[in-house]
């Protein structure tokens, strides 16, 4: 076997092994067998983990969250110039575009008061658990610079997801599943990539790793026809023997991770069917949450989300697609909110009676909002890519629960009061997590690099 073990190279070993999960869906398997931190964590953190609901495409902020009275008395004039003035549009070319008020109402809910659009009637029923931010803004107006960045810090790919920074400092606890888990719903619109939960520089075992709620939930993750688990044991026992000795000769830590990788990949085989298969919830729960076992859907994906919190899991992202609509916005709004409503409502409410909510940051948002202006006319009008101020809300996890924070001037365009840009919300993030955002970073190409670069401040008036 030493000769064996000297002869043949890792890579060729990893190409003849009849391994069902091969070495890419290897390489996000993302945990290794010391689920521990990193780094100390600089302070006492408020949240353990974070649930991040992801509306890809860009939800409308005036049509949702940010009610703008004028846009409604000024519906269908020219938008101010001044306000406009050498801005880029992605899709408006109009010189004067014009002003649209939302066709949904707003009302005040809760014991907070905050206004929340008629499209969303269930999460305002549960609008004091929330902080309402709706003076954010950002970099980029186009979905992938935007995505990347909200996801990154960074417009530019090579850079590590927010999962992944939380991977790698605070680890994983539990050591039979990945510490970040990335779930998709939705319309295919833009396409999702890979880097949006990649590890960039960092070490691969803190990739995000895909899981599906419908079919396999990890892709290759059953054994081939013919392979017992008893035989796929004895082939990772070699299969380790062999990346052992290469390890020792050459210290490449790569080949300790991938190790590792093999031997998480096997504990998932037993763990993850187990858990991703919703049919195993009462039915008082699935109905709770509009789940259906066997589909994909967003409503499923929320409840899997709240199980693996259950189980440990560091940093959960639900993808849902479809809310890019640069046309026929209320036909796609309306039935995009619809299909979230109701499950992020139930989502809130049952980390709240599992005495989970306190110790998890949830997040909703998009990579940016939509213009105040149609794009297009009639009833098959649209909005534009807005990255100048729109809304994002957090709740649970150190989160001061029933506020607005911040706001958008009076036609929606501009972040106006309270700004908060996207280096801040994750610098906030980081510190609910008990990290400074300025303290915690990964050495890279000779250089010190942070989730927040050089910039971003947390937010103190959200803390709770």
């Amino acid at each position: 076997m030493d000769s064996l073990a000297h002869h043949i190279t890792r890579r060729q070993l990893l190409g003849r092994t009849p391994l069902a999960l091969g070495s890419v869906a290897l390489a996000s398997l993302c945990r290794a067998e010391n689920p521990g931190s990193q780094i100390a964590r600089h302070h006492a953190p408020r949240a353990k983990r974070v649930i991040y609901l992801f509306m890809s495409g860009g939800p409308s902020h005036v049509d949702t969250f940010d009610p703008k009275p004028l846009l409604t008395k000024r519906s269908g004039e020219a938008m101010p110039p001044e306000l406009i003035a050498n801005h880029e549009f992605a899709m408006i070319k109009e010189a004067r575009p014009k002003v649209k008020g939302s066709p949904w109402k707003f009302r005040k809910h809760g014991q907070s008061g905050t206004e929340v659009s008629e499209l969303f009637p269930n999460v305002a029923k549960v609008i004091d658990e929330i902080a309402v931010i709706r003076s954010m803004h950002t970099d980029s107006f186009n979905h992938d610079p935007a995505v990347m960045f909200m996801n990154t810090g960074s417009v530019r790919f090579g850079r590590p997801a927010m999962g992944s920074w939380l991977s790698y400092g605070l680890g994983s606890e539990n050591s039979d599943l990945p510490s970040f888990i990335v779930l998709v719903s939705g319309k295919n619109r833009q396409p999702l990539l890979d880097s949006y939960w990649g590890n960039g520089f960092l070490p691969s075992e803190y990739q995000g790793v895909t899981f599906r709620t419908a079919g396999d939930p990890v892709l290759h993750i059953r054994n081939p026809p013919g392979v017992t688990r008893p035989e796929r044991r004895r082939q990772l026992d070699l299969l380790k023997w062999m990346n052992q000795r290469h390890h020792d000769a050459v210290k490449d830590p790569e080949i300790a991770t991938r190790i590792a990788q093999y031997e998480l990949a096997f504990r998932m085989q037993i763990a993850v069917p187990e858990l991703t298969d919703i049919s195993n919830e009462p039915e008082s729960v699935r109905e709770f949450y509009g789940a259906q076992p066997g589909k994909t859907s967003f409503a499923n994906n929320c409840l899997l989300a709240r199980k693996l919190a259950e189980r440990g899991v560091r940093f959960i992202q639900l993808y849902d697609k479809g809310w890019d609509s640069h046309e026929r916005i209320y036909k796609d709004h309306s039935e995009r909110c619809k299909s979230v409503d109701h499950a992020i409502a139930a989502l809130l409410k049952d980390l709240r009676q599992r005495g989970l909510l306190d110790d998890t940051l949830v997040i909703w948002g998009g990579e940016f909002g939509r213009t105040p202006m149609a794009q297009g006319g009639g009833n098959n009008y649209g909005r534009d890519h807005h990255p100048h101020g729109f809304t994002m809300w957090l709740a649970g996890g150190g989160i001061k629960p029933g506020i607005v924070h911040g706001a958008t001037d009076e036609f929606g365009y501009f972040a106006q009061d309270d700004k908060v840009h996207v280096h801040d919300l994750h610098a906030t993030l980081l510190h609910c997590l008990g990290l400074k955002h300025r303290d915690f970073s990964y050495r890279h190409q000779g250089r010190d690099f942070r989730l927040t670069d050089e910039f971003g401040d947390v937010v103190e008036k959200i803390l709770a």
